[in-house]
């Protein structure tokens, strides 16, 4: 089902400490301040092998969990919150507007699964490469999951992603069975059908190393150049909606600019051929799309990014896309301490 909400707009990178039970310290609804930049002290520490660092990301252990936890997951080419590399980072933003809507910050956790970015300053091409893979991404999304659960207490998560970090969970759930793990998956303008920056077509200023090295056979690109890689058909042939997990889609409407699905300009980047990696023409702009899931559909979302004024950063951003989220997540049944079938 596919709502429309048009939000037009004005015209103006991809991608607790608890006891059992989920009880901590004593807090009210959205009495548990701000969202910070670090883990609980006792919280594991969770290895990124390819940065040969711990995991950034954020969490509490202020409040007793009764709100199913929610992680959150940004896309490529970003953070969990600002850092002195990267000015995106608007998840940490996403969790504060759900303490400010009766959510406790013991329930609020994003994982940052690329680091700070600051790599970036010495090889742009990082960006395509394989430290910023699914394939890479999974494993440490897999111990942060067991983590977060064992903290709180909680039986199951919610899960609100963006762009590549809704393709990390999906193939998380499918390797691991996850499924009844995960209560909700909110799905923000992801790469579910691949992604338009892979082309060889010289016009393709994305594969260039200034663009990150989107090149046809980057380690990014085998896995979302073409709708059909070996991840995505494995992923998508093994069922876009498998259950009891919800689904919600909030995506960029297709044909309006989205600088990963469509050739249009989108903000300040410029639009790129439409075609996959093997340079044959492709349409891209209903790759956000899940079969059977709710899907809502925005326009004018550049606004929202204060950076380079893109539709596909600015969803995250976008009150709309907060409001939609935070409704659907509340409109489920179930608690934290509760398994059960949605």
């Amino acid at each position: 089902m596919t709502r429309k909400i048009l939000c037009v707009a004005p015209v103006i990178a991809i991608l607790l400490q608890l006891c059992p039970g989920g009880s901590a310290t004593a807090a009210s609804p959205g009495d548990s301040g701000a969202i910070g930049t670090t883990f609980p002290d006792r919280f594991p520490v969770i290895r990124n092998f390819y940065l040969g660092q711990p995991v950034i990301g954020f969490g509490s252990d202020v409040g007793r969990v009764e709100h199913v936890p929610i992680i959150f997951l940004h896309g490529n080419n970003d953070t969990p919150f600002p850092t002195a590399c990267n000015p995106f980072g608007r998840m940490q933003a996403f969790a504060q507007f759900f303490i400010n809507h009766g959510y406790r910050a013991s329930e609020l956790w994003g994982l940052g699964y690329q680091g700070d970015q600051c790599d970036l300053a010495q090889d742009n091409t990082h960006r395509s490469g394989i430290s910023h893979t699914t394939a890479t991404a999974v494993p440490m999304l897999r111990e942060f999951v067991k983590a977060v659960l064992d903290f709180t207490g909680a039986k199951r998560i919610d899960i609100v992603a963006h762009s590549l970090g809704v393709t990390v969970a999906r193939e998380w759930m499918l390797q691991d069975n996850a499924y009844r793990k995960v209560r909700a998956l909110v799905a923000i303008d992801g790469p579910n059908h691949g992604i338009v920056d892979c082309s060889p077509n010289p016009a393709n200023v994305y594969q260039l190393p200034s663009g990150g090295g989107f090149t046809p056979h980057s380690a990014l690109c085998d896995e979302y150049g073409s709708d059909h890689t070996q991840l995505l058909s494995v992923l998508n042939g093994a069922g876009e909606t498998p259950g009891p997990t919800r689904y919600l889609v909030i995506r960029n409407k297709p044909g309006t600019p989205d600088f990963v699905y469509n050739s249009l300009p989108d903000g300040t980047l410029p639009g790129v051929p439409a075609e996959d990696r093997d340079g044959k023409a492709h349409d891209f702009t209903a790759s956000a799309a899940l079969a059977g899931a709710e899907t809502i559909d925005l326009v004018g979302q550049g606004q929202f990014d204060p950076v380079l004024a893109t539709a596909h950063l600015g969803i995250l951003n976008s009150p709309a896309t907060r409001d939609a989220t935070l409704r659907f997540l509340t409109s489920l049944p179930g608690r934290a301490d509760q398994e059960g079938d949605n």
